[in-house]
């Protein structure tokens, strides 16, 4: 299976996104968007920030789990990892999103969840 975004309907109407990759998990997760058209700018600026080293930030949330947010170049978030139990994962998923958000496809799953 191929690398993919899924594009998402949320209970309260607005649009999200996961980065999937080839086994299916998701490696990255957007922030909630207006509308499906911004969903899918937000995609862009993921595939045209991903293989840019600078743009990633590792951090660490108050469960003490390690994780990176990708930024767009005026420094807003555009997708969160899960946590990780050490930086290796943070650097693994990092990869792994440099890697398959760039030719991953887009899909719409209009569900609302």
């Amino acid at each position: 299976m191929a690398a993919r975004f899924q594009i998402q309907q949320a209970r309260n109407g607005k649009y999200y996104f996961h980065l999937l990759a080839n086994n299916g998990e998701i490696i990255l997760a957007s922030q909630m968007y207006a509308s499906k058209s911004s969903a899918k700018k937000g995609i862009v600026s993921v595939q045209t920030n991903a293989t840019d080293p600078s743009r990633y930030e590792t951090l660490v949330n108050k469960a003490g789990q390690h994780y990176f947010v990708l930024k767009a170049k005026n420094s807003q978030v555009i997708g969160t990892s899960e946590g990780y139990a050490a930086t290796t994962g943070v650097k693994n998923g990092i990869k792994s999103v440099s890697k398959n958000a760039p030719k991953a496809i887009t899909e719409d799953i209009i569900v609302k969840t």
